[in-house]
């Protein structure tokens, strides 16, 4: 349940006081919990994947997924604390009964996909940890996923949001650490990388892969709802359109930059594991803890395992809890959190106890993702450049046809991405 207070904000001048920074700081956190998608297991997979088959080629479409998730997460937290109301609910709102019913089916199919990744990753990290079996894990994964959403669910807001920042942080420290050990970097090949290039056998699917890894449409609806709620009421907001601003603002730099050096490390791993291999690994996930085991020693095995086990379970939480989230707003309706986890990560099972190979796993779950990117973007930016909704927290012109732009990017390539598979 989110409880919305209403508070008053004080004018802020050109430099906020150190008063001004203790009332900001309290606010800092939706972003962090929105960031845990960008680092989940389905960006592990598709990232090392990327890294070990094509070198740096596609770090260039890391920088700007990840600069378009931060402009899309800026503005669902906008929406949100103009609002009081989640994107979910304001489609109830806006649209017809059978139109809220295909957009909800369409999000549910993005959250399914991203729960099938969470939980396969999660069942990997267990796997490589304890040696448990992956459908075992799987299970486990949903237990711990539920007793980190019940710091949400009894109030536990801080908690809940200081446990996903150091999530992310546990994240990037294992990636780190494996690619400061693993060697075999290339500084030229990464700045090469940077200049937009699509060459190379299945360079288009890993870069769609990459964008729905990243710019991942629940975390839209999500971030949407988690900024109710702060300590500012959409009145109030509305009033200080400066200071929310600044406030969002920097939530989604700090928490989606960290994301993106992460994802950035992520291939320079897979391009360094995949030369130090010459090219005998080609992304496999398991695999690369043998690798690293053998070549580095047991701490990097330990920290990639630890590093993707993190990944998995936090994000694991995060999909239940945006999964709530989509269905409340869309139906108005809300089924048992207990009963959701069953129900989502029962695809996940079924695939683990099939033997379906895991990181092809993961890297497709992300593409099905991406084909939900441009729903999210298109609703996103209807809602953000409509005076009447937003009031002092509208769009500039510039950034709505920035935000269509990518979204109308995206939605082209995701079209063509099944001519292109089947080529």
């Amino acid at each position: 349940m989110i409880v919305r207070t209403a508070v008053s904000v004080r004018p802020t001048g050109r430099h906020t006081s150190a008063r001004e920074g203790l009332r900001i700081v309290p606010m800092l956190g939706p972003a962090f919990v929105a960031a845990i998608a960008y680092v989940d297991p389905g960006n592990v997979a598709t990232n090392l994947t990327a890294g070990a088959t094509l070198g740096y080629t596609l770090v260039w479409v890391v920088v700007v997924a990840s600069l378009v998730a931060i402009l899309v997460q800026f503005q669902a937290a906008k929406l949100g604390m103009a609002t009081g109301r989640s994107l979910s609910e304001l489609c109830r709102q806006r649209f017809s009964k059978w139109g809220n019913r295909m957009l909800w089916l369409q999000a549910e199919v993005v959250v399914l996909a991203t729960d099938l990744a969470e939980f396969v990753g999660a069942a990997i990290g267990l796997q490589l940890l304890f040696g448990m079996p992956v459908a075992v894990s799987a299970g486990v994964t949903a237990v711990i996923s539920l007793l980190l959403l019940e710091l949400r669910r009894h109030g536990r807001t801080r908690p809940f949001e200081l446990a996903s920042a150091a999530a992310l942080l546990l994240v990037g420290a294992g990636v780190g650490y494996d690619v400061i050990f693993v060697g075999h970097q290339d500084a030229g090949g990464l700045a090469a990388g940077l200049i937009p290039n699509l060459g190379g056998d299945g360079a288009l699917l890993l870069a769609m892969g990459i964008v729905g890894a990243t710019v991942m449409p629940h975390a839209v609806y999500l971030h949407s709802a988690l900024v109710q709620g702060r300590g500012i009421s959409a009145q109030a907001a509305g009033r200080q359109p400066a200071l929310v601003r600044r406030i969002l603002r920097l939530d989604c730099s700090l928490a989606l930059g960290l994301a993106t050096m992460i994802n950035v490390s992520m291939i320079a791993l897979g391009a360094g594991l995949g030369a130090a291999t010459n090219g005998a690994w080609a992304g496999d996930l398991v695999a690369a803890h043998g690798e690293l085991a053998a070549r580095i020693g047991g701490a990097a095995a330990l920290a990639f395992a630890i590093a993707l086990l993190s990944s998995g379970v936090s994000s694991a939480g995060i999909g239940t809890l945006a999964g709530d989230i989509v269905m409340l707003g869309f139906l108005g309706r809300r089924v048992p959190v207990h009963v959701r986890r069953m129900i989502t990560m029962a695809p996940a099972v079924l695939a683990l106890l099939a033997g379906a190979p895991l990181t092809d796993l993961l890297i497709l779950s992300q593409v099905v993702i991406s084909l939900g990117v441009p729903v999210a973007l298109f609703l996103l930016v209807s809602f953000c450049r409509d005076r009447t909704l937003m009031g002092p927290l509208t769009n500039a012109p510039l950034t709505t046809a920035i935000a269509a732009t990518a979204a109308a990017v995206i939605a082209l390539l995701a079209c063509s991405l099944p001519l292109t598979l089947l080529l």
